[in-house]
């Protein structure tokens, strides 16, 4: 009010401009001019702001603040209030914004206030285009309600940080990486290179803390190679920031998600995961590329099929038997020759489990997971 009057005073002396004056109060010239006027009508009374005392137009009635409370302690309890937030917008018809709802959670109590971060840490620089980086990691987490901890194989990009695969395991290993890459690879192509952690189905470390070592591949690395997809491995947690943060998004999300959607078991969760919650996702949290280009390149299902699994070389016994883990394989008898004894063979075990063997490029033998043989008549029908 002093200020007011202070300005007021030089103006009437001459000494400011209404332009002036204004700009002294923050305000502008045609405000100073509304201000003065009202000044001399009704004194220091006059400036008081008239709007104290008067509800605003736009408060949020109070039985929807009841409604939104209630449906967070009823359905919701637990969600993150950005994804509380979506799904009123989409499912309850609520067209008031994200900070208002985060203001009534948390005087309700029933949302904590967020601790404040650490110090910045400067992020990697996305790879330009889609297709130059993919990530693949696994994270163990009870994804399902009251249901044992499973681990949730996830393959994305880091251009976009699109998912391409995602999908629920009991445990992470070979297999799942394989399969992983099988549908991205298969829907998408091949890409430049293949960002993991140390796991040791990704790579062989001899000693803790020391550098992969690149010359002994694990199967998955041998397939890369194959590939040519270059393998790249991460020595910290902090290097796989982007997939780690993915990861804390999808373990506020996607057990909420599986939850509402009434899901308990392993198989009808992974066709929601890729049918309903992926393309959702990828909507809400995707990013174009800098640049609108691709470096994925084209691939033949088939041949993928032949690389993307478990290889190993075996010799062939006296009794024209391989052994494979815990099974003993006896090869059916063939046109190519009398017998395989002493024969160098390469056995496959794809990621559903079938077995096959082959000598040089001919596969001469097909099997079950459990071992039984496949006969010829049924083998391509399998």
């Amino acid at each position: 009010m002093q200020k007011f009057r202070d300005v007021l005073s030089r103006w009437d002396r001459g000494d400011l401009s209404m332009l002036e004056a204004g700009e002294l109060l923050g305000m502008s010239e045609r405000q100073f001019r509304r201000y003065r006027d009202r000044y001399e009508e009704a004194g220091e009374a006059g400036l008081v702001d008239r709007r104290l005392g008067k509800v605003s137009g736009r408060r949020v009635p109070g039985e929807m603040v009841e409604e939104m409370l209630r449906l967070y302690r009823e359905r919701y309890r637990g969600w993150n209030v950005k994804h509380f937030h979506e799904h009123l917008v989409r499912d309850h018809n609520f067209s008031w914004g994200y900070t208002f709802t985060k203001a009534q959670l948390h005087a309700a109590g029933l949302v904590e206030r967020a601790k404040r971060r650490g110090a910045h840490r400067r992020k990697r620089p996305r790879k330009p285009c889609e297709g130059m980086m993919l990530h693949q990691d696994g994270s163990r987490h009870a994804w399902l309600a009251d249901e044992p901890e499973l681990d949730l194989i996830v393959t994305m990009d880091d251009a976009t940080s699109t998912i391409y695969s995602a999908f629920l395991v009991e445990e992470e290993g070979t297999a799942s990486s394989f399969q992983g890459l099988m549908e991205t690879f298969c829907g998408h192509g091949l890409p430049s290179s293949l960002y993991t952690d140390r796991g040791s189905h990704y790579f062989v470390t001899l000693r803790a803390g020391e550098a992969v070592d690149k010359t002994r591949p694990t199967q998955v690395g041998r397939a890369l190679q194959r590939l040519g997809i270059e393998h790249i491995p991460a020595y910290s947690p902090e290097a796989r920031g982007r997939s780690e943060r993915m990861f804390s998004t999808l373990q506020q999300r996607l057990p909420r998600e599986l939850a509402l959607a009434g899901l308990r078991d392993i198989a009808a969760a992974n066709r929601f995961i890729a049918d309903v919650y992926l393309p959702a996702h990828n909507v809400r949290f995707a990013r174009p590329p800098e640049i609108a280009d691709s470096a994925f390149v084209a691939a033949d299902p088939d041949q993928l099929a032949e690389i993307l699994c478990v290889e190993e070389e075996r010799i062939v016994g006296r009794d024209n038997t391989i052994v494979f883990g815990r099974l003993r394989l006896q090869l059916p008898p063939s046109p190519i020759r009398h017998h395989f004894v002493k024969a160098n063979v390469r056995v496959r075990r794809y990621p559903n489990g079938a077995i096959a063997v082959f000598h040089g490029p001919r596969r001469i033998a097909q099997y079950s997971p459990d071992g039984a043989p496949i006969e010829p008549k049924l083998r391509t029908a399998a």
